[in-house]
Protein backbone atom coordinates (compact mmCIF):
# COMPACT_ATOMS: atom_id res chain seq x y z
CA UNK A 1 0.00 0.00 0.00
CA UNK A 2 1.34 3.43 -1.01
CA UNK A 3 0.51 6.21 1.47
CA UNK A 4 1.40 9.71 2.60
CA UNK A 5 0.84 10.50 6.28
CA UNK A 6 -0.66 13.92 6.96
CA UNK A 7 -0.35 16.24 9.95
CA UNK A 8 -4.14 16.11 10.45
CA UNK A 9 -7.40 15.98 8.52
CA UNK A 10 -9.76 18.88 7.81
CA UNK A 11 -9.22 20.14 11.38
CA UNK A 12 -6.38 19.71 13.89
CA UNK A 13 -8.47 17.41 16.07
CA UNK A 14 -8.99 14.93 13.20
CA UNK A 15 -6.05 12.56 13.56
CA UNK A 16 -4.58 10.34 12.31
CA UNK A 17 -4.85 11.37 8.65
CA UNK A 18 -3.38 10.07 5.42
CA UNK A 19 -3.93 9.61 1.70
CA UNK A 20 -3.26 6.18 0.22
CA UNK A 21 -3.94 3.64 -2.51
CA UNK A 22 -4.35 -0.05 -1.76
CA UNK A 23 -4.07 -1.28 -5.34
CA UNK A 24 -1.10 0.61 -6.72
CA UNK A 25 1.25 3.56 -6.32
CA UNK A 26 -0.06 7.05 -5.72
CA UNK A 27 -0.10 9.08 -8.95
CA UNK A 28 1.51 12.05 -7.25
CA UNK A 29 4.56 12.81 -5.18
CA UNK A 30 5.47 15.59 -2.79
CA UNK A 31 8.43 17.51 -4.17
CA UNK A 32 8.58 20.07 -1.36
CA UNK A 33 6.73 21.01 1.81
CA UNK A 34 4.06 19.09 3.65
CA UNK A 35 0.62 19.38 2.00
CA UNK A 36 -2.40 18.80 4.21
CA UNK A 37 -5.67 16.97 3.84
CA UNK A 38 -7.54 19.92 2.30
CA UNK A 39 -4.50 20.73 0.13
CA UNK A 40 -4.68 17.26 -1.42
CA UNK A 41 -8.44 17.55 -1.95
CA UNK A 42 -7.82 20.82 -3.78
CA UNK A 43 -4.92 19.26 -5.68
CA UNK A 44 -6.87 16.24 -6.91
CA UNK A 45 -9.90 18.28 -7.97
CA UNK A 46 -8.00 21.17 -9.52
CA UNK A 47 -5.68 18.90 -11.51
CA UNK A 48 -8.66 17.18 -13.13
CA UNK A 49 -10.13 20.58 -14.02
CA UNK A 50 -7.02 21.95 -15.74
CA UNK A 51 -6.35 18.66 -17.52
CA UNK A 52 -9.85 18.74 -19.00
CA UNK A 53 -9.56 22.42 -19.94
CA UNK A 54 -6.32 21.59 -21.78
CA UNK A 55 -7.99 18.72 -23.63
CA UNK A 56 -11.09 20.75 -24.53
CA UNK A 57 -9.37 23.94 -25.74
CA UNK A 58 -5.85 22.91 -26.72
CA UNK A 59 -4.48 25.75 -24.56
CA UNK A 60 -2.47 25.64 -21.33
CA UNK A 61 -4.79 25.97 -18.36
CA UNK A 62 -4.60 27.00 -14.73
CA UNK A 63 -6.88 27.02 -11.72
CA UNK A 64 -6.86 28.79 -8.38
CA UNK A 65 -8.64 26.63 -5.78
CA UNK A 66 -9.94 27.41 -2.30
CA UNK A 67 -11.80 24.93 -0.10
CA UNK A 68 -12.40 22.40 -2.86
CA UNK A 69 -13.91 24.87 -5.34
CA UNK A 70 -12.26 27.04 -7.99
CA UNK A 71 -11.92 30.73 -7.22
CA UNK A 72 -10.80 31.04 -10.82
CA UNK A 73 -9.92 28.99 -13.88
CA UNK A 74 -8.55 30.07 -17.25
CA UNK A 75 -6.71 29.16 -20.42
CA UNK A 76 -3.62 30.88 -21.76
CA UNK A 77 -4.98 33.79 -23.74
CA UNK A 78 -2.87 37.01 -23.87
CA UNK A 79 -3.60 39.85 -21.43
CA UNK A 80 -4.38 43.45 -22.33
CA UNK A 81 -3.09 46.47 -20.44
CA UNK A 82 -5.99 46.83 -18.01
CA UNK A 83 -5.88 43.15 -17.04
CA UNK A 84 -2.12 43.28 -16.61
CA UNK A 85 -2.62 46.17 -14.21
CA UNK A 86 -5.37 44.64 -12.06
CA UNK A 87 -3.64 41.24 -12.06
CA UNK A 88 -0.45 42.96 -10.83
CA UNK A 89 1.79 41.47 -13.52
CA UNK A 90 3.10 44.74 -14.91
CA UNK A 91 5.35 44.36 -17.94
CA UNK A 92 6.52 40.83 -17.14
CA UNK A 93 6.98 38.60 -20.17
CA UNK A 94 4.27 35.96 -19.87
CA UNK A 95 4.23 32.50 -21.37
CA UNK A 96 0.79 31.09 -22.30
CA UNK A 97 0.86 29.10 -19.04
CA UNK A 98 1.73 32.20 -17.02
CA UNK A 99 -1.13 34.08 -18.72
CA UNK A 100 -3.48 31.26 -17.74
CA UNK A 101 -2.44 31.50 -14.09
CA UNK A 102 -2.59 35.31 -14.06
CA UNK A 103 -6.16 35.05 -15.37
CA UNK A 104 -7.17 32.29 -12.96
CA UNK A 105 -5.78 34.18 -9.98
CA UNK A 106 -7.18 37.48 -11.27
CA UNK A 107 -10.73 36.18 -11.67
CA UNK A 108 -11.38 36.74 -7.97
CA UNK A 109 -8.20 37.85 -6.25
CA UNK A 110 -9.96 38.26 -2.90
CA UNK A 111 -11.06 34.62 -2.86
CA UNK A 112 -7.73 33.41 -4.27
CA UNK A 113 -5.76 34.64 -1.26
CA UNK A 114 -3.95 31.55 0.06
CA UNK A 115 -4.95 29.45 -2.93
CA UNK A 116 -3.95 26.03 -4.19
CA UNK A 117 -2.66 26.27 -7.78
CA UNK A 118 -3.11 23.72 -10.56
CA UNK A 119 -1.30 23.87 -13.90
CA UNK A 120 -2.03 21.69 -16.91
CA UNK A 121 1.56 21.89 -18.17
CA UNK A 122 4.98 21.75 -16.49
CA UNK A 123 5.56 24.93 -14.52
CA UNK A 124 7.92 27.26 -16.38
CA UNK A 125 9.96 30.22 -15.18
CA UNK A 126 7.47 32.99 -16.12
CA UNK A 127 4.69 31.21 -14.22
CA UNK A 128 6.89 30.66 -11.17
CA UNK A 129 7.84 34.34 -11.18
CA UNK A 130 4.13 35.22 -10.93
CA UNK A 131 3.47 32.70 -8.18
CA UNK A 132 6.52 33.94 -6.27
CA UNK A 133 4.72 37.15 -5.28
CA UNK A 134 1.30 35.67 -4.44
CA UNK A 135 0.09 34.32 -1.09
CA UNK A 136 -0.47 30.66 -1.92
CA UNK A 137 -0.52 27.33 -0.06
CA UNK A 138 0.82 25.09 -2.80
CA UNK A 139 0.79 23.87 -6.37
CA UNK A 140 0.21 20.73 -8.43
CA UNK A 141 1.60 20.30 -11.96
CA UNK A 142 2.91 17.50 -14.18
CA UNK A 143 6.45 18.83 -13.82
CA UNK A 144 8.68 21.81 -13.05
CA UNK A 145 11.65 23.30 -14.86
CA UNK A 146 14.75 23.57 -12.64
CA UNK A 147 14.51 27.38 -12.62
CA UNK A 148 10.82 27.31 -11.67
CA UNK A 149 11.41 24.75 -8.95
CA UNK A 150 14.16 26.84 -7.39
CA UNK A 151 11.83 29.84 -7.13
CA UNK A 152 8.90 27.85 -5.76
CA UNK A 153 11.07 26.12 -3.15
CA UNK A 154 11.97 29.55 -1.76
CA UNK A 155 8.37 30.43 -0.90
CA UNK A 156 7.13 30.30 2.69
CA UNK A 157 10.69 30.06 4.01
CA UNK A 158 11.21 26.85 2.09
CA UNK A 159 7.99 25.18 3.24
CA UNK A 160 5.86 25.82 0.13
CA UNK A 161 3.96 22.68 -0.88
CA UNK A 162 4.89 21.42 -4.34
CA UNK A 163 3.22 18.31 -5.76
CA UNK A 164 4.03 16.57 -9.04
CA UNK A 165 1.28 14.50 -10.69
CA UNK A 166 1.52 11.71 -13.22
CA UNK A 167 -0.27 13.20 -16.27
CA UNK A 168 -1.10 9.73 -17.61
CA UNK A 169 -2.85 8.47 -14.49
CA UNK A 170 -6.49 7.47 -14.87
CA UNK A 171 -8.62 6.61 -11.82
CA UNK A 172 -10.61 3.43 -11.42
CA UNK A 173 -14.11 3.47 -12.92
CA UNK A 174 -15.69 3.27 -9.45
CA UNK A 175 -14.90 5.62 -6.57
CA UNK A 176 -15.66 5.27 -2.87
CA UNK A 177 -15.67 7.40 0.24
CA UNK A 178 -16.92 7.06 3.78
CA UNK A 179 -19.32 9.37 5.61
CA UNK A 180 -20.34 8.58 9.19
CA UNK A 181 -18.77 5.17 8.86
CA UNK A 182 -20.89 4.34 5.82
CA UNK A 183 -19.24 3.64 2.47
CA UNK A 184 -20.61 5.42 -0.60
CA UNK A 185 -19.78 4.16 -4.08
CA UNK A 186 -20.43 5.65 -7.50
CA UNK A 187 -18.98 5.67 -10.97
CA UNK A 188 -16.20 8.18 -11.53
CA UNK A 189 -17.56 11.22 -13.37
CA UNK A 190 -15.64 10.68 -16.60
CA UNK A 191 -18.19 12.42 -18.83
CA UNK A 192 -16.46 14.31 -21.65
CA UNK A 193 -17.43 17.95 -22.05
CA UNK A 194 -17.09 19.12 -25.63
CA UNK A 195 -18.88 21.02 -28.37
CA UNK A 196 -21.47 18.26 -28.80
CA UNK A 197 -23.15 19.54 -25.62
CA UNK A 198 -23.90 22.87 -27.31
CA UNK A 199 -25.89 21.53 -30.26
CA UNK A 200 -29.41 21.72 -28.76
CA UNK A 201 -30.15 25.42 -28.96
CA UNK A 202 -33.65 26.16 -27.69
CA UNK A 203 -33.84 29.93 -28.18
CA UNK A 204 -34.74 31.99 -31.23
CA UNK A 205 -31.18 33.28 -31.35
CA UNK A 206 -29.04 30.35 -32.54
CA UNK A 207 -25.65 32.03 -32.93
CA UNK A 208 -22.77 30.96 -30.67
CA UNK A 209 -19.47 32.30 -32.08
CA UNK A 210 -16.26 30.30 -31.53
CA UNK A 211 -15.03 32.40 -28.59
CA UNK A 212 -18.38 31.97 -26.82
CA UNK A 213 -18.29 28.21 -27.47
CA UNK A 214 -14.85 28.06 -25.87
CA UNK A 215 -16.09 30.08 -22.89
CA UNK A 216 -19.16 27.87 -22.43
CA UNK A 217 -16.92 24.79 -22.35
CA UNK A 218 -14.69 26.49 -19.78
CA UNK A 219 -17.78 27.25 -17.68
CA UNK A 220 -19.08 23.67 -17.84
CA UNK A 221 -15.72 22.07 -17.06
CA UNK A 222 -15.23 24.48 -14.16
CA UNK A 223 -18.68 23.56 -12.82
CA UNK A 224 -17.79 19.87 -12.96
CA UNK A 225 -15.31 20.52 -10.13
CA UNK A 226 -17.22 23.21 -8.19
CA UNK A 227 -19.20 22.39 -5.06
CA UNK A 228 -22.90 22.48 -5.96
CA UNK A 229 -25.18 24.31 -6.45
CA UNK A 230 -22.99 26.32 -8.78
CA UNK A 231 -23.11 28.84 -11.63
CA UNK A 232 -20.10 30.13 -13.56
CA UNK A 233 -19.62 33.27 -15.70
CA UNK A 234 -16.80 33.22 -18.27
CA UNK A 235 -15.40 35.76 -20.71
CA UNK A 236 -12.19 35.97 -22.69
CA UNK A 237 -11.07 32.47 -21.80
CA UNK A 238 -11.36 32.84 -18.02
CA UNK A 239 -13.93 32.65 -15.28
CA UNK A 240 -15.02 36.07 -14.09
CA UNK A 241 -17.46 34.90 -11.43
CA UNK A 242 -18.05 31.55 -9.72
CA UNK A 243 -21.02 31.08 -7.42
CA UNK A 244 -20.46 27.87 -5.47
CA UNK A 245 -22.17 25.87 -2.76
CA UNK A 246 -25.44 27.79 -2.55
CA UNK A 247 -28.70 26.07 -1.72
CA UNK A 248 -30.67 28.29 -4.11
CA UNK A 249 -29.94 28.53 -7.83
CA UNK A 250 -30.74 32.26 -7.95
CA UNK A 251 -28.30 32.89 -5.12
CA UNK A 252 -25.60 31.14 -7.17
CA UNK A 253 -26.43 33.34 -10.14
CA UNK A 254 -26.42 36.50 -8.04
CA UNK A 255 -23.18 35.64 -6.27
CA UNK A 256 -21.37 34.81 -9.50
CA UNK A 257 -22.85 37.87 -11.21
CA UNK A 258 -21.76 40.16 -8.39
CA UNK A 259 -18.23 38.80 -8.70
CA UNK A 260 -18.30 39.34 -12.46
CA UNK A 261 -19.42 42.92 -11.90
CA UNK A 262 -16.55 43.54 -9.47
CA UNK A 263 -14.08 42.07 -11.97
CA UNK A 264 -15.33 44.53 -14.60
CA UNK A 265 -15.50 47.52 -12.26
CA UNK A 266 -11.87 46.98 -11.32
CA UNK A 267 -11.11 47.87 -14.94
CA UNK A 268 -12.94 51.23 -14.67
CA UNK A 269 -10.56 54.15 -15.32
CA UNK A 270 -11.12 55.46 -11.79
CA UNK A 271 -10.28 52.08 -10.30
CA UNK A 272 -7.18 51.76 -12.48
CA UNK A 273 -6.08 55.22 -11.30
CA UNK A 274 -6.37 54.48 -7.56
CA UNK A 275 -3.33 56.11 -5.90
CA UNK A 276 -2.18 53.17 -3.79
CA UNK A 277 0.51 53.75 -1.22
CA UNK A 278 3.77 52.36 -2.61
CA UNK A 279 4.31 50.31 0.56
CA UNK A 280 0.84 48.74 0.43
CA UNK A 281 1.03 44.95 0.24
CA UNK A 282 -0.59 43.19 -2.72
CA UNK A 283 -3.43 41.60 -0.68
CA UNK A 284 -4.29 45.00 0.80
CA UNK A 285 -4.39 46.52 -2.69
CA UNK A 286 -6.89 43.87 -3.67
CA UNK A 287 -8.96 44.55 -0.56
CA UNK A 288 -8.96 48.31 -1.12
CA UNK A 289 -9.88 48.00 -4.80
CA UNK A 290 -12.63 45.50 -4.01
CA UNK A 291 -14.14 47.77 -1.37
CA UNK A 292 -13.86 50.79 -3.66
CA UNK A 293 -15.77 49.24 -6.58
CA UNK A 294 -18.22 47.00 -4.75
CA UNK A 295 -20.30 49.62 -2.99
CA UNK A 296 -18.37 49.92 0.25
CA UNK A 297 -16.50 53.09 -0.70
CA UNK A 298 -16.99 54.52 2.79
CA UNK A 299 -14.74 51.78 4.13
CA UNK A 300 -11.78 53.10 2.18
CA UNK A 301 -12.79 56.71 1.41
CA UNK A 302 -13.65 57.70 4.97
CA UNK A 303 -11.42 60.53 6.18
CA UNK A 304 -9.94 58.31 8.89
CA UNK A 305 -9.36 55.29 6.64
CA UNK A 306 -8.17 56.31 3.18
CA UNK A 307 -4.62 57.23 4.32
CA UNK A 308 -4.07 53.57 5.21
CA UNK A 309 -4.48 52.66 1.53
CA UNK A 310 -3.87 55.69 -0.67
CA UNK A 311 -1.52 58.64 -1.03
CA UNK A 312 -4.54 60.87 -1.77
CA UNK A 313 -8.26 60.44 -1.29
CA UNK A 314 -9.74 58.97 -4.53
CA UNK A 315 -12.84 60.38 -6.12
CA UNK A 316 -15.87 58.16 -5.43
CA UNK A 317 -17.26 55.96 -8.19
CA UNK A 318 -20.93 56.94 -8.44
CA UNK A 319 -23.83 54.55 -8.94
CA UNK A 320 -24.48 56.11 -12.36
CA UNK A 321 -20.85 55.65 -13.38
CA UNK A 322 -20.95 52.03 -12.30
CA UNK A 323 -24.16 51.38 -14.19
CA UNK A 324 -22.83 53.01 -17.35
CA UNK A 325 -19.56 51.07 -17.17
CA UNK A 326 -21.22 47.71 -16.53
CA UNK A 327 -23.72 48.43 -19.30
CA UNK A 328 -20.88 48.74 -21.79
CA UNK A 329 -19.95 45.04 -21.38
CA UNK A 330 -21.62 42.17 -23.17
CA UNK A 331 -20.85 38.77 -24.61
CA UNK A 332 -20.25 36.77 -21.43
CA UNK A 333 -21.01 33.06 -21.26
CA UNK A 334 -22.71 31.33 -18.37
CA UNK A 335 -22.93 27.70 -17.33
CA UNK A 336 -25.17 26.17 -14.67
CA UNK A 337 -24.63 22.76 -13.10
CA UNK A 338 -28.39 22.08 -13.02
CA UNK A 339 -31.46 23.50 -14.70
CA UNK A 340 -32.79 26.98 -14.11
CA UNK A 341 -36.14 26.60 -12.34
CA UNK A 342 -37.24 30.19 -13.05
CA UNK A 343 -36.52 32.96 -15.53
CA UNK A 344 -35.11 35.20 -12.80
CA UNK A 345 -31.73 33.51 -13.23
CA UNK A 346 -31.64 34.53 -16.90
CA UNK A 347 -32.67 38.08 -16.04
CA UNK A 348 -29.94 38.40 -13.40
CA UNK A 349 -27.36 36.93 -15.77
CA UNK A 350 -28.30 39.42 -18.50
CA UNK A 351 -27.64 42.31 -16.10
CA UNK A 352 -24.01 41.16 -15.96
CA UNK A 353 -23.59 41.03 -19.72
CA UNK A 354 -24.38 37.36 -20.32
CA UNK A 355 -25.40 36.59 -23.90
CA UNK A 356 -24.77 32.82 -24.02
CA UNK A 357 -26.04 30.18 -21.59
CA UNK A 358 -25.49 26.43 -21.32
CA UNK A 359 -27.63 24.57 -18.80
CA UNK A 360 -29.11 21.07 -18.60
CA UNK A 361 -32.76 22.00 -19.11
CA UNK A 362 -35.48 19.74 -17.83
CA UNK A 363 -37.43 22.10 -15.58
CA UNK A 364 -41.23 22.07 -15.72
CA UNK A 365 -40.84 25.80 -16.37
CA UNK A 366 -38.39 25.50 -19.27
CA UNK A 367 -40.80 27.42 -21.46
CA UNK A 368 -40.67 30.43 -19.12
CA UNK A 369 -36.88 30.28 -18.94
CA UNK A 370 -36.64 30.15 -22.75
CA UNK A 371 -39.11 33.02 -23.01
CA UNK A 372 -36.91 35.14 -20.72
CA UNK A 373 -33.84 34.34 -22.81
CA UNK A 374 -35.66 35.23 -26.03
CA UNK A 375 -36.86 38.50 -24.57
CA UNK A 376 -33.29 39.42 -23.63
CA UNK A 377 -31.67 38.27 -26.89
CA UNK A 378 -29.72 35.47 -25.20
CA UNK A 379 -28.68 32.26 -26.94
CA UNK A 380 -29.29 29.24 -24.72
CA UNK A 381 -28.28 25.62 -25.21
CA UNK A 382 -29.72 22.69 -23.28
CA UNK A 383 -26.87 20.27 -22.57
CA UNK A 384 -28.97 17.54 -20.99
CA UNK A 385 -26.07 17.04 -18.56
CA UNK A 386 -26.22 17.71 -14.85
CA UNK A 387 -22.85 18.49 -13.21
CA UNK A 388 -23.41 18.21 -9.46
CA UNK A 389 -20.21 17.88 -7.45
CA UNK A 390 -20.12 17.12 -3.72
Amino acid sequence: MDEIMLKYGCNPNQTPARIFREDGPLPLRVVNGRPGYINFLDACNSWQLVRELREATGLPAAASFKHVSPAGAAVGEPLDGALRQIYLVGELALSPLASAYARARGSDRMSSFGDWIALSDPCDLPTALLIQHEVSDGIIAPGYTPEALEILRSKRKGAYSIVEVDPDYQPAPAERRQVFGITFEQGHNDVRIDDSLLQTIVTKNKDIPPAARRDLLIALITLKYTQSNSVCYVQGGQTIGVGAGQQSRIHCTRLAGDKADIWRLRQHPKALALPFRPDLARPMRDTAADLYVSGYEADVLDEDKWPAYFTARPEALSADEKAAWLGSFSGAALGSDAFFPFGDNVERAARSGVRYIAQPGGSIRDDLVIEAADRLGITMAFTGLRLFHH
